[in-house]
């Protein structure tokens, strides 16, 4: 099958009833992660992996960008004052998390009934898989905590905020997707693009501006 058939067989897919949505997130995903690995391997900004940022990007075009962020914040806000109340009990990791993950889901819920009582319907109309996905993130910051304290995982949590919110504007853009699926065969300029970055041996962008002093 040549490139100029691609458009056919997404079409045809189309008619067998696979949902347009569908179709489109997964022509995204290979632009979502390859800016992804942009952002760490050339930029050097660092996230939480390249699954995770991926994965919130795709709350964001689900729910909407201003109710993604609002649980983006309580998600983590919740795990770290979870973290810190919990840190005196001296738990196993496992258990922890399990308690550390109840007391978000009741964070969650006081956010959807605020939301509700000042008539957010956004709120309340909002899909249980994106809240989870975004719950799913709290672990990757305990482990953060963990490991670097709550400063460092503050910090990486908001740059993985950062990196899926240019992202999600990027891919949120509507001539972009009416683009991607009139030609979907755009799509294999990613693996192009990841054999660049991944061929990349200078220093990352950001380390010019921190090794400043030495490099002059």
């Amino acid at each position: 099958m040549n490139l100029m058939q691609l458009h056919s067989w997404i079409q045809n897919a189309m008619d067998y009833g696979v949902p347009q949505e569908t179709i489109l997130y997964l022509l995204l995903l290979p632009f979502v992660v390859t800016i992804v690995a942009i952002f760490r391997q050339v930029f050097g900004i660092k996230a939480f992996g390249i699954y995770t940022p991926t994965l919130i990007t795709f709350s964001f075009l689900v729910v909407g960008v201003k109710y993604g962020i609002a649980i983006f914040f309580a998600v983590i806000a919740a795990g770290i004052f979870a973290r810190l109340l919990l840190k005196r009990f001296r738990l196993l990791y496992l258990p922890r998390i399990a308690i550390t993950l109840t007391l978000i889901s009741f964070a969650i819920l006081a956010l959807l009934a605020f939301g509700g009582s000042v008539q957010r319907t956004g709120f309340a109309a909002m899909s249980i898989a994106p809240i989870i996905i975004m719950i799913a993130l709290v672990e990757k910051v305990v482990a953060a905590q963990i490991e670097s304290g709550t400063r460092h995982a503050i910090l990486v949590s908001l740059q993985t905020l950062a990196i899926s919110l240019v992202i999600y504007f990027l891919m949120d853009f509507p001539g972009f997707q009416e683009l991607l699926m009139a030609s979907p065969w755009i799509v294999l300029l990613t693996i192009l693009i990841n054999i660049a970055a991944g061929k990349w041996t200078g220093l990352r962008l950001n380390e010019y501006w921190r090794f400043r002093d030495l490099l002059k």
